[in-house]
């Protein structure tokens, strides 16, 4: 199938190969034919661009705010000063709300071109990144595109960006369940043999949080996507001073553990909030020198990443 031509009104929509635009197109057949299964040709374009990245994992959260960037960077810093012969990369495709540059400490970087495509920008000799936030002029502009615009972005972070050799690429999603997880979703997942794409879903305690969660997991059960487990962010809380634990978001139905065992899916642990944590977040300082229970409970869900490297 030849590339889609600029007015293409899409392979999948009821006007493929009948409007206008489509007139004279070498692929008018094949889309105007109702017994012809159709794939995006971006998908070939993407298989070749990560064919040397061997494993995928999406960040997914049903709620915002429950800290899925933060879950992100952490386990980017984590695994590669853990597994510092293996290299890592993190793509940043919430679109409009773009983080992983501030808590990867590199923003205001710039991204190169060259033949290969776009180079990501190295944060440290094993971890590299690729965010929408290298491309704009400033941190605060606001990126206000409907969702075409974004799937296309995808498809060029996807396709475009020279991401060498992975062992392990980290995907920061947007909440939700909405456009840019189904594109995403439809580049990456393979149609037959082994599955390098997986699933870690975070969520907080409380039962606001875990309504949208059990969602999450409803879409990647749906998606045919294995879930790795379910991270829980910001379990507890404890004082500096008097050194007593406190449930800032309380689990009145029992938090994630309970709703991993409702929905038959693994639990991976929970972290709790840690103010000093949080600070060298916001700062885009290394947190793997920090001594606290966060990076040791850190510790102890990433044993559960082991048999991918």
């Amino acid at each position: 199938m030849m590339p889609e031509p600029e007015n293409c009104p899409g392979v999948q929509t009821p006007n493929a190969g009948l409007a206008s635009a489509c007139q004279g197109c070498p692929n008018q057949k094949i889309c105007s034919d109702p017994n012809k299964k159709l794939e995006d040709p971006g998908k070939a374009l993407v298989a070749a661009a990560l064919k040397n990245v061997r494993n995928k994992f999406l960040i997914l959260s049903g709620k915002g705010g429950v800290g899925k960037s933060t879950i992100t960077m952490l386990l980017a810093r984590y695994l590669s000063k853990k597994y510092n012969e293996n290299n890592f990369g993190v793509l940043d495709i919430d679109i409009c709300g773009p983080s992983q540059p501030r808590l990867l400490g590199v923003e205001g970087e710039n991204v190169h071109q060259s033949g290969s495509g776009w180079s990501p920008v190295s944060v440290d000799d094993n971890v590299c990144l690729m965010s929408i936030g290298f491309l704009l002029g400033s941190p605060d502009d606001a990126i206000i595109w409907r969702g075409p615009k974004k799937n296309g972005m995808i498809r060029q972070f996807l396709s475009e960006v020279d991401w060498g050799t992975l062992d392990l690429l980290l995907l920061d999603t947007p909440p939700g369940t909405s456009d840019e997880h189904l594109s995403v979703v439809s580049y990456l997942r393979e149609n037959e043999g082994e599955q390098s794409l997986n699933a870690i879903i975070v969520t907080t305690p409380q039962e606001v949080a875990l309504l949208d969660v059990r969602k999450e997991i409803n879409f990647c059960k749906k998606q045919q996507i294995p879930i790795i487990g379910v991270i829980e962010n910001m379990s507890s809380f404890r004082c500096g001073y008097c050194g007593k634990s406190s449930e800032i978001f309380p689990a009145k139905t029992g938090g994630a553990k309970a709703m991993c065992e409702e929905m038959h899916v693994p639990y991976l642990g929970s972290l709790p909030l840690d103010p000093e944590l949080a600070k060298l977040c916001d700062q885009g300082e290394d947190i793997t020198t920090l001594k606290s229970d966060t990076v040791d409970a850190l510790d102890q869900i990433c044993q559960h990443f082991a048999t991918f490297f």
